[in-house]
């Protein structure tokens, strides 16, 4: 069974830099799937540093959405996988399926999120490697002024709890500090019986 890490907080906060630490420390095959796309100059710029940032021996791959079923397609294993990040992953899907940024399709964007996100949950929990997971907490802040902004903040909300829930750690990055969560209680969707 994979073993599963969830690393969340602010943009900026230090999650990235703590999954490649992390990595960096465990060692041995490790994994790299970023799932930005490249839709703009500035989102080109940002990918291409953070690819110069990587250290050479890791493996790297660009995947938008269908995680589980791009990595059984191609097989790929690694010691270690990062997956950064679970925030532009979200994005992607809700984009592509929500239809109007005015009046998304929310039953159509939660559809297809659940299904990323649950067949990703299968995908890790079958698999013998360490997964790192890469995610923005976005509902702390204002209150996004358009339909597809808030309906984006809501479903984050709820992947990430959906993640923490079965994760083996989870940890919230702010400041570049460390607070893991997992050592302070119990989780709110936990079964108390």
């Amino acid at each position: 069974m994979g073993k599963m890490t969830l690393l969340t907080g602010g943009a900026r906060s230090g999650k990235s830099t703590l999954a490649e630490k992390i990595a960096a420390e465990t060692g041995g095959e490790i994994l790299f799937i970023a799932t930005a796309q490249a839709l703009d100059k500035e989102m080109e710029r940002r990918i291409q540093l953070h690819q110069e940032s990587r250290p050479e021996d890791w493996k790297s791959l660009e995947i938008g959405e269908n995680l589980a079923s791009v990595l059984a397609k191609k097989k790929l294993s690694a010691d270690l996988i990062i997956i950064d990040c679970i925030t532009m992953l979200v994005s992607n899907v809700i984009l592509k399926h929500s239809g109007s940024l005015d009046e998304p399709d929310e039953e159509a964007a939660e559809d297809a999120l659940d299904q990323e996100i649950s067949s990703l949950i299968s995908y890790i929990q079958k698999s013998n490697s360490t997964f790192i997971l890469v995610s923005n907490d976005v509902g702390m802040g204002l209150v996004p002024p358009y339909p597809v902004g808030r309906l984006y903040r809501d479903l984050m909300g709820r992947v990430n709890r959906q993640l923490a829930l079965v994760a083996d750690e989870v940890y919230w990055i702010n400041a570049g500090f460390v607070l893991p969560l997992h050592e302070l209680g119990t989780h709110l969707d936990q079964d108390h019986s």
